[in-house]
C-alpha cells in the first residue's frame, strides 16, 4: 500500500454507505372501459366504437314483462349491438329515475300489495332471463321523485346548465307518495332486495342501484319524501342489507359529488370506500361546480371535482367495469347532444390514456 492509499483507507471505511434508491411502487393498471347508455341504435353504436367507446348499458327493452324482455328477444338485441363492436354488458329494469306518478312499477315504492308481489315476480323473471341471454348486469332506481332540478343556469360558451338549488325549490304540491318518512322508505327498499337479492345471486347478475338525485337535507326532505339514498350514509347503508357480490351501485360520481359539502376533497374518499368492498358495478363520470343542495352540472374538464384524481381512485380499487357520460350541459344548435356527448367520450378517452400511462 502506498502513501496516498494509507491516508484514504482510513476515511473510506468510516464513510457512510450512500443509501439505496427507494424502489418504485408499481402502480396497478387502468381497467376501465369506456362505456355509453341511451341509444342502442346500430348507425349511432358504430360511430360510437370509432371514438373509442367499447362497452354499453342498453336502452329500456320494454316497460313490462313481454316479448322483449325474453331469453330470445334479449339474445337478438345483445347480438345486435355486439355485430357493432359495442358490447352489450348492462341492461335497465323498468325502474327508471321518473316520478313515481310515471314509474312503470309504482307499487313497489307505494307499497301496495298484491300489485307489488306481482311486480316483484316480472322483474324477478327479467333477472332470470338475462342471465340466459348472456347480460351479467342490470342498473335500476329506488326513485320517486325523480331527478328534481330548478332554473337552469348559463355556463361556458353560453352553454345550458342543469341546476339545483333547494332554497328555490318549490314544496308544492306534495309527492304523490307524501308522507314518506325515511323508516318506511327503508322498509320498502328492503322488501324489494330480500327478494331481488336471491334471484341475483342463483343467476350471477349484478344489480347496480342508482343513487336519489338530488340529496336532500335529512329530517326535511322534499315535497314531503325523505330520500334516504341521497346522502353517503344512506348508501352504505344500502349495500349492507343483504349483503352479496351481486348487490351494489350504478355509482352516478355526479350525483354522489351533489351529496358533499366539498366535492373536491371528498369524492376520491368516498370512491375507495365503494370500490375497496367492490360495490361500483357503474360510473357516471360527471362533473359539477358548487356542493350539497347547491349546484350545477358541468362539462367533465371545468366543475370542481378533479377528474383526473378520480379516475386514480378507480384505478387504485381495481374497478373494471365502464365510466360513461351522464348528463351533458346543452348547447344551442347541438341536436339531441350529440356534439357534447362527443366532448365527453374525447376527453375521457384521452384521460383513460394519461392514467392508464402512468401505470
Amino acid at each position: 500500500m502506498n502513501r496516498r492509499q494509507a491516508l484514504i483507507a482510513p476515511l473510506a471505511a468510516a464513510a457512510p454507505l450512500a443509501a439505496a434508491p427507494a424502489p418504485k411502487t408499481k402502480k396497478p393498471p387502468l381497467q376501465v372501459k369506456l362505456g355509453t347508455q341511451h341509444t342502442t341504435d346500430p348507425a349511432y353504436l358504430k360511430i360510437l366504437a370509432a371514438l373509442g367507446v367499447t362497452h354499453i348499458c342498453s336502452e329500456l327493452p320494454s316497460r313490462s314483462l313481454d316479448a322483449k324482455w325474453s331469453v330470445d328477444g334479449l339474445k337478438r338485441l345483445k347480438e345486435t349491438v355486439d355485430a357493432t363492436g359495442v358490447q352489450l354488458v348492462m341492461v335497465p329494469l323498468p325502474l327508471s329515475s321518473s316520478i313515481i306518478e310515471k314509474a312503470e312499477y309504482p307499487s313497489l315504492l307505494l307499497g301496495k300489495s298484491p300489485e307489488r308481489e306481482r311486480a316483484m315476480d316480472e322483474l324477478c323473471e327479467m333477472i332470470r332471463n338475462c342471465a340466459r341471454a348472456g347480460i351479467p348486469s342490470v342498473k335500476y332506481n329506488m326513485s320517486i321523485l325523480g331527478v328534481v332540478r330548478t332554473a337552469p343556469s348559463t355556463g361556458r360558451g353560453g352553454a345550458t346548465y342543469s341546476t339545483f338549488k333547494y332554497s328555490a325549490a318549490k314544496q308544492d304540491p306534495p309527492s304523490a307518495a307524501a308522507p314518506l318518512p325515511a323508516d318506511v322508505y327503508w322498509e320498502r327498499i328492503t322488501w324489494f332486495l330480500e327478494r331481488a337479492v336471491p334471484v341475483a345471486n342463483e343467476f350471477k347478475v349484478k344489480l347496480a342501484c342508482h343513487p336519489h338525485d338530488p340529496g336532500m337535507p335529512k329530517g326535511k326532505g322534499y315535497k314531503g319524501v325523505e330520500t334516504v339514498l341521497g346522502s353517503v350514509d344512506g348508501l352504505k347503508k344500502f349495500v349492507s342489507i343483504k349483503e352479496s357480490p351481486y348487490h351494489g351501485l350504478n355509482f352516478c360520481q355526479g350525483t354522489v359529488t351533489e351529496m358533499l359539502e366539498n366535492p373536491r376533497a371528498e369524492i376520491c374518499d368516498v370512491i375507495r370506500y365503494f370500490g375497496s368492498r367492490k360495490k361500483i358495478f357503474n360510473v357516471h363520470f360527471r362533473n359539477i361546480e358548487g356542493k350539497f343542495l347547491d349546484f350545477r352540472e358541468t362539462f367533465p374538464d371545468n366543475g370542481d371535482v378533479d377528474m383526473p384524481a378520480a379516475l386514480r381512485a378507480y384505478r387504485e380499487v381495481g374497478y373494471d367495469g365502464m365510466i360513461m357520460p351522464d348528463h351533458v350541459p346543452k348547447v344551442d344548435g347541438d341536436t339531441g347532444g350529440r356534439q357534447a356527448f362527443a366532448y365527453c367520450f374525447g376527453y375521457m378517452r384521452a384521460l383513460m390514456q394519461m392514467i392508464g400511462s402512468e401505470a
